[in-house]
């Protein structure tokens, strides 16, 4: 039975439905032998637009190079998603490709669409075929099921070695029309975004023009998913994908500098913070969730960069599973980074303790105190370099020794 991860919310909220949105899933026997949803198609209303964002990894998958090729040929527009879990469907060569190609048609079919508006996605082990006869075979009749109710099956169709469904929803006031976007993701393993989380997928029923919506989705990403890290490891397959159906009968936004625009803005970067949080709650193996703020940097790209060093050191993240406030450690990261930072003024702060200043151990710190804190579920740490202005916030996870066990299962 799956361990559901300490740092879980209490309660997972379920999704309203989204104008013009039909979702099913199902289970398609992809790759795991006991039933449960790995499989799921959503149907979207004609004059549905889309943005993505997809992993900058060299060994992209199959579904990545077809969505980046989709979201130009189409133009902005989208009919159908399909997604599967236990086959990341990438570095597969050819056969990759043909799964895609087949995948892609047999949505097409189902939804009355062309291959352009179509987009995929494929989560889990790396380097094995995927057998998409068995999803193609089932997309009809998913398509026959597919409804506004099917937003809890679908979030779930998704998750690979996570412990629990992560989404959350937002509705704002756009033009005199209440507006819904919902949203849900996974990640667990192999977390540290160059472009978004493992796979997340979002839905509106605003009406915003597609050159609009990919701005703001690359804007609240490297807020978000591209802020976060569990082990330093980036996705083949990390996928972001936002869908605006325009059913609510909002004017159309068409400009970012619209009151509308900054409306749906603040949404979208609230839903897709919160669903980044909820990745690293659920990191495997987590028992404590991270901010890192670093302050004092030469501009706010090196604060970034400086945090992901932190936040990616081994030897930073079990310090911190064992309780320890072993702040030399944050030090040796900051050193790592390669950003320029004031050695002899350089400060960091533990739960809001000033641990060090000056460049050395301050002359007030007792560690019992903040060694109990390290105890606790929610971490803060904040560095400062003392070299500028620029500033980021990193967010991370421990390593415990359960993070080992399950990758060292994974493919068992």
């Amino acid at each position: 039975m799956t361990q559901i991860s300490p740092l879980a919310p209490e309660h997972i909220v379920d999704l309203p439905p989204v104008a013009g949105v039909r979702l099913a899933a199902t289970y398609a026997a992809i790759r795991y032998k006991t039933p449960r949803p790995d499989l799921m198609l959503a149907l979207l209303d004609e004059g549905t637009t889309v943005a993505g964002v997809f992993t900058l990894s060299l060994a992209a998958s199959a579904p990545v190079e077809r969505g980046r090729w989709a979201l130009k040929a189409g133009g902005g527009k989208a009919r159908a998603l399909v997604v599967n879990a236990g086959n990341s469907n990438a570095f597969t060569g050819k056969s990759g490709e043909k799964a895609v190609d087949e995948t892609v048609a047999a949505a097409a079919a189902v939804a009355g669409c062309k291959p352009e508006e179509v987009f995929v996605a494929s989560t889990g082990v790396i380097g094995e075929k995927l057998p998409f006869e068995k999803i193609t075979a089932v997309l009809p009749d998913l398509a026959e099921k597919a409804g506004d109710g099917g937003w809890d099956e679908s979030s779930r169709s998704i998750l690979t070695t996570d412990t629990f469904a992560k989404r959350t929803f937002r509705k704002v006031q756009i033009g005199g029309k209440t507006v819904t976007l919902s949203g849900f993701a996974k990640g667990s393993g192999m977390i540290a975004p160059h472009m978004g989380t493992m796979l997340a997928f979002l839905f509106t029923d605003a009406a915003i023009a597609p050159d609009v919506l990919q701005t703001m989705l690359q804007a609240a990403n490297d807020k978000s998913f591209n802020a976060i890290t569990v082990d330093s490891d980036t996705s083949t397959s990390d996928t972001a994908l936002l869908f605006a159906t325009g059913k609510a009968g909002n004017a159309s936004i068409e400009s970012l500098t619209s009151e509308d625009a900054e409306t749906f803005a603040a949404a979208l970067d609230s839903v897709m913070l919160e669903l980044a949080h909820l990745i690293i709650k659920d990191g495997e193996g987590a028992s404590k969730f991270v901010a890192i703020e670093v302050t004092g940097a030469a501009d706010d790209a090196a604060a970034r960069r400086i945090g992901l060093a932190i936040g990616n050191s081994p030897l930073v993240k079990t310090a911190i599973a064992g309780c320890d406030p072993n702040w030399g450690r944050l030090v040796m990261a900051v050193g790592k980074a390669g950003e320029k930072a004031d050695r002899d003024n350089l400060a960091i702060w533990i739960g809001g303790v000033l641990v060090a200043e000056n460049g050395e151990v301050s002359p007030d710190y007792r560690e019992p105190p903040t060694a109990e804190y390290m105890k606790g579920r929610d971490i803060h740490i904040r560095v400062d370099v003392a070299v500028g202005k620029g500033e980021a916030t990193i967010w991370t996870c421990d390593f415990t020794k359960r993070y080992i066990e399950i990758n060292a299962d994974y493919r068992s």
